[in-house]
């Protein structure tokens, strides 16, 4: 028994265009799933799955607004269309605005709740009776280094990431029973399309980061490969409700 194939599985990978969704996608791939990309920009995705194809992973792409409950079981209803089944859910999709807490509108912070842990919710409830018609599932929510931590400027951010962390607590007990493990993966500082935003704005974070980090770089997304292949077999059937840190030694570092 290869604790680690996924061949003749199907993930779903929200957010799986660029990023750690596709570090995720890449690792899930190679490990002989069939790959769901769904995320909102068509062009990006198209190219995701042409990268994913050249490293012959069956990959296809659905448009998706993981704020919007009619998108999202859409989606969930074009994968089932296409194979038939979902035995992995990522739930990756995010976004950030940074603000001073007292400079937020209501409206930004709903976007970055809505966006981050809401869609989230509302992906599981989706899957979840496809996971127990098939016997089983695991579902992977991606946390953050703010699950843990306090930052001025993510008041909305770490809000809705400690809030993933809860959430995948409380959907790992649930679900037990139905064979279905959900898990959460905290990424430390990984270099990426929103973490290079926050370096132009924030002063001073690349040297910050780099200092703390025992490993002595940023993350990459192909460093979350492994872990979502883990988190997505056999091997992880006995794990359920953790959290586990990708950063390099950083969130354990004095």
């Amino acid at each position: 028994m290869n604790l680690f194939d996924l061949k003749g599985r199907v993930a779903v990978v929200t957010g799986g265009n660029g990023g750690i969704g596709l570090g995720m996608a890449r690792g899930l791939g190679q490990a002989g799933a069939a790959v769901v990309v769904a995320a909102r920009n068509e062009e990006k995705s198209a190219a995701a799955v042409e990268e994913l194809g050249a490293l012959s992973v069956e990959a296809v792409s659905v448009r998706v607004d993981v704020t919007d409950s009619s998108s999202c079981r859409t989606m969930v209803e074009e994968v089932m269309q296409r194979f038939g089944r979902l035995d992995v859910l990522v739930n990756n999709a995010g976004t950030n605005i940074r603000r001073q807490p007292q400079d937020y509108t209501i409206d930004e912070w709903r976007t970055v709740i809505d966006t981050n842990l809401t869609s989230a919710m509302l992906c599981c409830q989706l899957a979840y009776p496809l996971m127990v018609e098939a016997g089983g599932g695991k579902i992977i929510n991606i946390g953050s280094m703010m699950s843990i931590f306090g930052a001025s400027f993510t008041a909305a951010y770490a809000a809705s990431k400690g809030g993933i962390v809860q959430l995948t607590k409380a959907l790992a007990t649930a679900w037990a029973k139905d064979n279905i493990q959900v898990n959460a993966v905290l990424p430390g500082w990984i270099d990426t399309e929103l973490t290079r935003r926050a370096r132009g704005e924030i002063e001073g974070l690349h040297e910050r980061v780099v200092a703390r980090t025992p490993a002595g770089r940023w993350g990459t997304p192909d460093d979350h490969a492994g872990i979502a292949v883990f988190l997505a077999t056999a091997a992880s059937d006995f794990v359920t409700g953790s959290t586990i840190t990708i950063d390099g030694g950083y969130s354990v570092q004095a």
